[in-house]
Formats: C-alpha cells, structure tokens, sequence
C-alpha cells in the first residue's frame, strides 16, 4: 500500500480479512477501506488512446515510472500500432537504464511514424544513450550510408 500499488495491496489485505484471526481481520478491513478509496480516486476513463497516453506521461513526469509504465502497457495491448505509445515505452526504458529495451522500442515508433526520429534526436530524456553507436545509428541513418 505504500508503494501505491492499490490492486496488489487490495488483494493481500482481502486475503487477511478472509482468515482465521478476528483481530487481524478488522485491521485488514480497515486498511482494505483506504485501499478502495485510493483506487476509486485514481480510476479513470479515457475518451482516446491519445488521452490515456497524456495521463501516463503525467505519472511519467510526477516520478510515477510503474504506474506509467501499466498505463501505457495497457495502451499499447489496446492500440498495437499507437507509435507515441512505444516512444514513450522507449523514453521510461532509458530512465531506467534498460537500453536494449529502449532502442527496440525506439525503433518500432520510428517505424511506425518516422518523425519520431527528429523528436528523439532533441529529446533530452535520452541523454542516457548519446553515447551509444547503436542509438545514434537508429537516430542518425544517413550518416551510416557515407
């Protein structure tokens, strides 16, 4: 719960109030209590990938990398060809160290809309990977034609 990781927490504490112990399960009814009015409030509907997509990167950018992370996993299962979606896969992949991940990611937005290349080329939350040659090369194609 205090990892506000809601829907794990909701399940554990379920499983308290189930079992044997009448004073455990009466704490765990009322942590269970928090646990709903937590995800109430954070149960949202999206009237477009596209919004769903901006309210991740809100969590992106409020320190959030899980919960962004499952909201655009979810978008991505949603949407498979939502290039701005892997962009922003690749973007939570590099500030996480996980380069291979980000450049496979990189490269299917860039697939799919090539003017992802021109935004990741300005984009500094990539800084992690400047000095990467195979960044560079996905960024950078016609340079490796000389």
């Amino acid at each position: 719960m205090q990892e506000r990781k809601f829907d794990k927490a909701k399940a554990a504490f379920e499983k308290v109030f189930a079992g044997p112990s009448r004073e455990i399960a009466d704490r765990a009814r009322l942590h269970l209590n928090m646990v709903n009015a937590h995800l109430q409030k954070t149960t949202t509907s999206f009237k477009s990938p596209e919004e769903h997509y901006d309210y991740a990167v809100s969590l992106m950018n409020n320190g959030d990398v899980e919960g962004a992370r499952s909201h655009i996993e979810k978008i991505l299962k949603q949407s498979p060809e939502a290039d701005y979606a892997y962009y922003g896969m690749s973007l939570l992949d590099c500030l996480a160290g996980r380069s291979e991940d980000a450049l496979r990611n990189l490269e299917q937005a860039i697939r799919l809309n090539p003017r992802n290349r021109l935004q990741a080329r300005n984009d500094t939350d990539f800084q992690n990977m400047a000095d990467d040659p195979r960044f560079t090369e996905l960024l950078y194609p016609e340079a490796g034609a000389d």
